[in-house]
């Protein structure tokens, strides 16, 4: 494969997903998850961890407050792996602080309340074709994000009584947004396809987190708890070259990149601290691969505007229990995701066995241990 194509849509609801008609087109023509678990439910620690297969406790971007801090000396980014085999490296988002910027050979932004993204897409999209080199193409579908953040966030805070008592009409407005994005990206496959673009690369659509609608009070958006409809993501890999493939077991967005790799034929550099993400291309090929652990962390505000400068809400996840530990007020969550999906029930102190395993696991990925 010549080429390689990310496709982010922030904010993107997995439960939506599953229920997309474009999505279910391309559940045919993909390798795909819908048990794909972010690092973070906020952009900037959960892109991070993505771009480097790395969980933010170690590479640095943990919190709003820790951007500038990414290890570039101790993880080689998924950018610069392709930079350094001869691609063409370019990118379009609406912060420049959203992924790391190394190996880029050119990084654009995009105005979020003012640009036609779908235009602009489309336009670079063009541009390239016309490119004899291969390249590596990262596109941002903000939108979501910029509407939840000026008629959600901006409006109520996350306790407001009027947004948590209207669940059915926050849904229908966030439809509205999904609705646009999947727009987007008909539009943007729709090109990729005519240009012929389609044939010779890699295009990966995936999300950084999800979105609250009014599930549980303390959240009216997200970044501050650690419940699936925030950090159970999704990912697509979708090439001509590949058979459609539904990977049931739980993976991780720190897998993404280290797939990638694998997809295009690159091996990780050993000069580097070892990243916490595996490919998961094996499980595509019949060969089993034992369930991760996925680590998830946030800061939640409380009754403060911001959030903390360290996460404060840490999660363990398989794809059976879910174990939540709130360093805020040191209480902690059990949750059987089988039968309680919508994590409703809290079994904290019934099932002391499992609580165990999944504590002293939590304990060694806090102090920097590769799972």
């Amino acid at each position: 494969m010549k080429n390689l194509i990310i496709i982010t849509i922030d904010g993107a609801r997995t439960d939506f997903v599953q229920k997309s008609s474009i999505f279910q087109e391309l559940n045919s023509k993909s390798i795909f998850s819908h048990n794909c678990i972010t690092y973070a439910p906020h952009t900037i620690a959960s892109m991070h961890a993505i771009f480097s297969g790395t969980y933010g406790s170690r590479n640095g971007t943990n919190s709003y407050w820790s951007t500038y801090q990414f290890k570039k000396n101790d993880f080689k980014t998924l950018t610069e792996y392709l930079f350094e085999n001869d691609f063409l490296t370019v990118a379009d988002v609406h912060s420049d602080i959203v992924i790391p910027k190394q190996g880029f050979t050119k990084f654009l932004t995009h105005n979020e309340h003012e640009d036609d993204i779908k235009s602009k897409h489309l336009d670079l999209i063009q541009n390239l074709s016309n490119n004899s080199e291969k390249f590596f193409l990262y596109l941002h579908y903000s939108n979501i994000h910029t509407q939840i953040s000026e008629n959600v966030l901006k409006k109520y805070t996350n306790f407001s009584e009027e947004y948590f008592s209207n669940k059915e009409y926050n849904e229908k407005e966030y439809s509205k947004l999904f609705f646009n994005s999947e727009n987007y990206l008909s539009a943007i496959l729709d090109e990729l396809k005519k240009l012929n673009l389609l044939n010779d690369s890699l295009v990966c659509i995936l999300s950084d987190h999800g979105i609250s609608i009014g599930e549980k009070i303390g959240e009216r958006a997200y970044g501050a708890f650690l419940y699936d409809y925030t950090i159970k993501s999704f990912c697509y890999f979708l090439s001509p070259k590949i058979n459609s493939f539904e990977i049931i077991q739980q993976i991780r967005t720190i897998d993404i990149m280290p797939t990638i790799l694998d997809f295009l034929g690159i091996n990780l550099d050993e000069t580097y601290s070892k990243i916490d993400g595996i490919s998961v291309l094996p499980l595509t090929q019949h060969k089993p691969i034992n369930e991760k652990f996925a680590f998830s962390e946030t800061g939640n505000p409380l009754k403060s505007d911001k959030p903390p400068k360290l996460p404060n809400v840490k999660s363990l996840r398989n794809s059976e229990w879910k174990l939540i530990y709130n360093t805020h007020n040191d209480s902690k969550e059990l949750y059987n995701l089988k039968n309680d999906p919508t994590e409703s029930k809290n079994l904290f102190g019934k099932f002391p066995e499992i609580e165990e395993k999944f504590w002293n696991k939590l304990s060694k990925l806090e102090s920097g241990s590769i799972d």
